[in-house]
């Protein structure tokens, strides 16, 4: 019994410390879920954007005037006086479709005039070669004289010239009777006629008595700064852009309108303007509508190149450096920020073009930029821009 009593106070010491070393275990556990917890509840949350390569168009936007395909001053090529004005002014005319009837009289006198000399020389030329055969057979029996035979020869020689010359003014004669009616050129749109009928007209007159323009297809006259133009030259040759089948332009209208269909870029001059220091592009679109009307003023979006393989990136996830470095921040693997070097080849609208520094799948930081630095814990999720109001 007295024993019994003994082992009382040995329990109770044990009792006591396994308590305490169970209240320890506990509190230690404690603390390590509160500092998780904690390390959790640090990390800020920031949107990203996951970098998928891509074929991108490098465009740029130019501004333009448009120009008639085809432009034709339609001056008269014969005098006389005009009888007849044949169209309606402003209204559309086809490839020698009649325009103005003159008073053709005289040239019709001309021509009568001009055959009738042609008939007589026609006739002094059978004449002497009836003559040259007489004398072919005289000559042989000499009851010519050689010399007489001779100037006769010569003689039908200069009656064939001038059969030939008169009839070559017979058909200028004609000319001039057919330029009576005076027809126009091409097809397209007529302009105001500069005269009436009874006006007097001349031959390659200075004023044009009615302006012909073709609209469609139509030009847009686009000009380029060289500074451009030998950029995207330095590209090329460096392999940073494929111009292959790329020649589309895109038009925006003085109303901000965009034009439904694209042209394709016909040429560029080979030297620059000096007193502006630009280079001029010219455009055909197509405008069947005729809703594009010469003179216009426009906005082009002309696209130089595609980018291969290229990534687009928001304009504020781009920080450029005081040393001139380009970098973004990236949500790695660990779930902290890393920092990239990045090169960028221009814009697109609020992206930029990045070619080199981005990997496929990389989490690019956009929305929270401001709060983050390497190393940092981030909880990242897909970035949601602002909607417009």
């Amino acid at each position: 019994m007295r024993s019994a009593k003994l082992w009382v106070p040995t329990l109770s010491t044990c009792a006591l410390a396994v308590s305490l070393a169970l209240v320890g275990c506990s509190k230690n556990s404690d603390n390590q879920q509160n500092a998780a917890a904690s390390q959790q509840q640090q990390a800020m949350p920031v949107g990203v954007i996951t970098a998928q390569p891509q074929n991108i168009e490098q465009a740029v936007e130019l501004s333009g005037r448009t120009t008639a395909y085809q432009v034709s001053e339609v001056r008269p090529q014969t005098s006389g006086v005009i009888l007849k004005r044949l169209f309606t002014e402003g209204s559309y005319v086809h490839a020698g479709q009649a325009l103005y009837e003159l008073d053709s009289r005289t040239n019709k006198a001309t021509l009568n005039n001009a055959k009738a000399a042609y008939l007589q020389q026609e006739a002094n030329l059978k004449s002497l070669q009836t003559k040259l055969r007489r004398y072919q057979q005289l000559v042989a029996s000499n009851a010519v004289a050689k010399q007489d035979y001779d100037d006769l020869v010569g003689e039908v020689d200069v009656a064939k010239a001038q059969v030939q010359a008169a009839k070559a003014t017979v058909d200028s004669a004609q000319v001039d009777l057919g330029y009576s009616t005076i027809r126009s050129p091409i097809s397209g749109q007529s302009n105001t006629s500069t005269v009436t009928a009874g006006a007097l007209v001349t031959a390659s007159q200075t004023t044009a008595l009615v302006t012909i323009q073709q609209l469609d297809p139509i030009y847009v006259d686009i000009n380029q700064s060289s500074t451009e133009l030998l950029r995207l030259r330095q590209q090329l040759s460096q392999g940073n852009l494929d111009r292959s089948n790329n020649t589309k332009v895109k038009l925006r209208l003085e109303d901000g309108s965009d034009y439904s269909v694209d042209g394709t870029l016909a040429f560029s001059n080979a030297s620059v303007d000096q007193s502006t220091g630009t280079v001029t592009l010219r455009a055909v679109f197509p405008n069947p509508k005729h809703l594009l009307l010469p003179g216009m003023y426009t906005t082009a979006r002309v696209v130089q190149g595609v980018v291969p393989n290229a990534y687009l990136i928001p304009q504020v996830a781009v920080t450029r450096q005081p040393n001139g470095q380009t970098t973004v921040m990236l949500a790695n693997a660990k779930g902290t920020v890393e920092s990239r070097q990045v090169t960028t080849l221009g814009a697109q609208g609020q992206n930029w073009i990045i070619t080199k520094g981005l990997n496929a799948g990389d989490r690019v930081i956009v929305d929270g930029l401001a709060k983050v630095k390497e190393g940092m814990p981030v909880q990242a999720t897909p970035y949601q821009p602002a909607k417009k109001g």
